[in-house]
Order: structure tokens, then C-alpha cells, then sequence
């Protein structure tokens, strides 16, 4: 095994299990939320089904690619290459959808009373549920044509264009219709796409309203913990949170890019592409730990939380 091949993989088992940790950690926290019976807020709900997907990107991606990194080849059959990309196809466009639905979410909840916005507010507490179901559901369909153009590495029949992956392939057979495909890929570009404009409106949205908010008032109360303060908190994290979407979704699709434009591109640029693809899911839960008060944390289990008004109050 090649230098290199050691050097990747460290990385992707470095990144494995940093994201792994997060995500179950959070996992930890709400399920500790929910049988204590604290009162959960709308947004708890859309980072469940986040930390879901994230967490599935990463099982998905990112330990298939460890695998492979440090020489299995074939661990996974035809079968089971095509549930792994399916997977990682579902979980990763779920990951960018409620990222998306939480930005929105957020915006609508602190709009001023008289804004246009005011009264969606309601509706879009009551309806962020059937929302993510949707999302997965929508995804599951869309992404259904993904088992036919992936394979096992070692079935390599009727291939007219193939693409290695290490560990499993990308085929287009004479049966499938290109059109169809284009299809699939231009419904894939316009979700990211139309996802992203949302999530860069409401960010602007967002940091106007804070912005206003600041000048009307002329002072923050922040020695105690109020509602507002923890208002505060889960607007930041949704700031921060899209901000580091957009900045890692950036990349990797600039990565990406400049793979499809190579015949044979570099084994550096084809990891970097993918290590890039998984650092959100591996982020984001640290980022919503981070300006999350409420507890305990699986490090910090012995310690006994009380319940107060700005936990039990709803965003």
C-alpha cells in the first residue's frame, strides 16, 4: 500500500469518527430531551432529521472510503454498492433540505409582529414535521434511478462508460436512456441550487432583522438567561450553520467540478472532492451543540439539568 493510500485514510478515519461522535452525541441529547420530557422547540424536530441524514452521509461515504483507503477493494458486492450510494444519494440531499428548512424556519420565527411573515409563524411550527417527512420521501424518489447506473467493482457487463470508485463503479448501459439521466441530473442541480438561494435569503433576512432589532433597542441584556438570549442562540446557530454549508458546499462543488473536466483526474483532487463532500455532516452537530444550553451532553452525563423558562419555552 502506497504512502499516500495511509495518508487518506488516516484522514477519513480522523473525519469518520469526529462526525460519528457529533451526531450521536446530538442524538443523545434529544433523545435525553424527549424522555425527560422537556418541551422541545419547532427547530429540534428539523435537527433530529438532520442529524439523521448527516449521520447516514457519513456511514455512507465516509467509511466506505477509510475501507478503501487502507486496501479493501471488495467489500462491497453489486448489491451492496447500490445501497450505499443510495443512501449517501437520499441522506445527502435530505442534509441540504432541512439545513434549508431551518434557515427558513428561523426567519419566519423571528420576524418582527407586523411583517408580512407574522402569520406564517404558526403554520410553519405546526407543518416543519410533515415537512422533513416529505423531504425524505421526495428524495426517495428522486433518487431511485441511482441502483441502475451504480455497480459492484467487479461487474463490469453491457458498459459503455465507467467510472471507478475504488471500491464500486458508475455505469450507463445501452438500456438506459441518457435523457432520462440528464433528467436526474438537472432535478439534482435545480434542488441544490433553488435550496441555496433559500438559505442565503434567509441569512440576509436573518442579519437585517438582527440588525434592526440592535438599533431599536441600543442594548442587549446579556448577563442573564432570558428568552431572548436563547432566541438569540438558535439564531446564531442557524447563521453559522448556513454560512458553513454555503463555504464547505462551495467547495466541494468547485472540487467536483474540475474532476468531471478531467478524463483521469489526480487521486488528491478525487479525495480532497470527497473529504469536502463529508466535512458538513462531520461539523454541523458541534455547531448546534455549541449554541445549545440545554443538556446533558454524553461527556457530561453526571451532570443533572433543571428545567427552566428558556428551556421549555418554544422558538
Amino acid at each position: 500500500m502506497a504512502t499516500s493510500d495511509w495518508e487518506i485514510g488516516i484522514m477519513f478515519l480522523l473525519q469518520t469518527l469526529f462526525g460519528i461522535l457529533g451526531n450521536f452525541s446530538l442524538l443523545y441529547h434529544y433523545l435525553f430531551l424527549h424522555l425527560t420530557e422537556y418541551r422541545l422547540r419547532p427547530a429540534d424536530l428539523i435537527h433530529r432529521h438532520l442529524t439523521v441524514a448527516n449521520s447516514l452521509v457519513i456511514l455512507s461515504k465516509a467509511v466506505p472510503e477509510t475501507m478503501a483507503a487502507f486496501g479493501l477493494k471488495h467489500f462491497l458486492g453489486d448489491i451492496g454498492c447500490k445501497l450505499v450510494f443510495y443512501i449517501y444519494s437520499v441522506s445527502r440531499e435530505v442534509s441540504v433540505g432541512t439545513t434549508c428548512l431551518l434557515s427558513v424556519l428561523q426567519a419566519i420565527t423571528i420576524s418582527p409582529t407586523n411583517s408580512r411573515w407574522a402569520p406564517l409563524k404558526a403554520k410553519a411550527a405546526k407543518h416543519m414535521g410533515t415537512s422533513a417527512f416529505f423531504c425524505w420521501a421526495l428524495h426517495m424518489m428522486i433518487n431511485s434511478m441511482v441502483p441502475v447506473y451504480v455497480t459492484g467493482k467487479l461487474n463490469n457487463k453491457n458498459i459503455t462508460k465507467r467510472r471507478d470508485y475504488g471500491y464500486c463503479s458508475s455505469v450507463l448501459h445501452e438500456r438506459i436512456a441518457k435523457s432520462l439521466y440528464i433528467v436526474y441530473l438537472v432535478l439534482g442541480l435545480f434542488h441544490d441550487v433553488f435550496c441555496l438561494g433559500l438559505m442565503i435569503w434567509a441569512s440576509v433576512s436573518i442579519a437585517l432583522i438582527l440588525y434592526r432589532h440592535k438599533q431599536q433597542v441600543g442594548y442587549i441584556h446579556s448577563n442573564s438567561l432570558s428568552p431572548r438570549s436563547s432566541e438569540s442562540r438558535g439564531t446564531q446557530s442557524i447563521l453559522v450553520l448556513v454560512s458553513t454549508f454555503v463555504s464547505f458546499y462551495s467547495l466541494s462543488s468547485t472540487f467536483h467540478i474540475c474532476s468531471a473536466l478531467f478524463n483521469r483526474p489526480s487521486l488528491w483532487l478525487v479525495k480532497s472532492t470527497t473529504l469536502l463532500a463529508v466535512c458538513f455532516p462531520a461539523v454541523s452537530p458541534y455547531i448546534l451543540m455549541s449554541h445549545d444550553s440545554r443538556g446533558p451532553w454524553p461527556c457530561f452525563a453526571w451532570r443533572r439539568s433543571t428545567k427552566s423558562p428558556a428551556i421549555t419555552r418554544k422558538m
